[in-house]
């Protein structure tokens, strides 16, 4: 019998991972969405906020009604659905807020819908959720978000999607100081173009950080994380950026950089022990400087959005 209601966890990610601009994302463990997807007998997507975070209700400007109306459209249904917001990662916060919010909108709405597409087969359609918060379709929140792990964006056109493997000891310490950054504007500060000897650093990295990972190469994995594209025109957003780095290096993160456009600052560790130490001192950083913030020590978690 066909259910009328569900519940789905979307979780936080990471984004860009140093090189990986638009390319390389992770999924967390914690924090994430919850979303009710459920039937409400009319032909509208109905949204209901029962969080303590400031979300659009109107249908065109929330991110993942935007998402729902695109899976809706292609599988030509009328059907109309309440989407209710139960638990929101804050938005602007650089850990894939709308991402999380597309993806547990599709999965539960592909769920209830009887399961038409698989989950990969979802993405193109929370892409164009997350378009409206950035201004730009990329999947380097969507995919780890949906799918788990550390995915590779190989290429937009067409879509094509890889899990890179990891070390099992690999966790990751996020820092999320209580500032706001809107991707869309965040996206504005970077160049359109780059000098030829940046691109090829830039793709060096990105290799580096792969095969690194791939091997569990530690220091190869701490060597290429660098970020050439965006990372220097952002960090000015952050205080004292390059003080917060050097803390948690010499704290003993692997590699260290800003999680997608910020605010949020991500440390790969090896070890939760190594992690949480991370965290107490990137923590410091702003404390010491009268900004309010919260840590997250996580494993890479290998599950996207699940139903709950």
């Amino acid at each position: 019998m066909a259910r009328d209601e569900i519940k789905v966890y979307g979780p936080a990610t990471v984004s860009n991972v140093g090189p990986g601009f638009d390319l390389l994302g992770f999924a967390l463990e914690s924090p994430g969405d919850e979303l009710i997807v459920r039937r409400n007998g009319t032909s509208k997507l109905v949204l209901y906020n029962q969080t303590d975070s400031k979300l659009p209700t109107d249908p065109e400007l929330n991110v993942a009604a935007v998402a729902a109306a695109s899976l809706l459209r292609e599988l030509h249904s009328n059907e109309g659905f309440d989407l209710v917001f139960t638990r929101k990662i804050n938005p602007g916060s650089g850990v894939g807020s709308s991402a999380a919010s597309c993806a547990a909108a599709v999965v539960g709405l592909n769920e209830l819908l009887g399961s038409p597409y698989e989950i990969a087969e979802l993405i193109p359609h929370a892409m164009e959720g997350e378009k409206v918060a950035s201004g730009s379709t990329h999947a380097d929140n969507i995919a780890p978000a949906m799918l788990g792990g550390i995915t590779l964006i190989r290429g937009y056109d067409p879509l094509d999607i890889k899990h890179i493997p990891y070390p099992d000891d690999l966790w990751c310490a996020v820092i999320h100081p209580h500032l706001e950054i809107k991707t869309a504007e965040s996206r504005k500060l970077i160049p359109q173009t780059v000098p030829l000897e940046t691109a090829l650093k830039q793709a060096g990295n990105l290799a580096g950080l792969v095969a690194g990972l791939t091997t569990g190469d530690y220091p190869l994995i701490g060597r290429s994380v660098s970020d050439l594209f965006a990372e220097p025109y952002r960090i000015h957003q952050l205080p004292d950026y390059k003080a917060l780095k050097e803390s948690a290096l010499n704290a003993g993160s692997v590699g260290t950089g800003l999680s997608g456009s910020g605010p949020s600052v991500f440390s790969l560790c090896r070890g939760e022990e190594m992690a949480s130490g991370v965290g107490e001192q990137m923590k410091k950083h702003f404390t010491v400087r009268g900004i309010e913030s919260r840590v997250y020590i996580s494993r890479i978690s290998q599950a996207g959005c699940k139903i709950i």
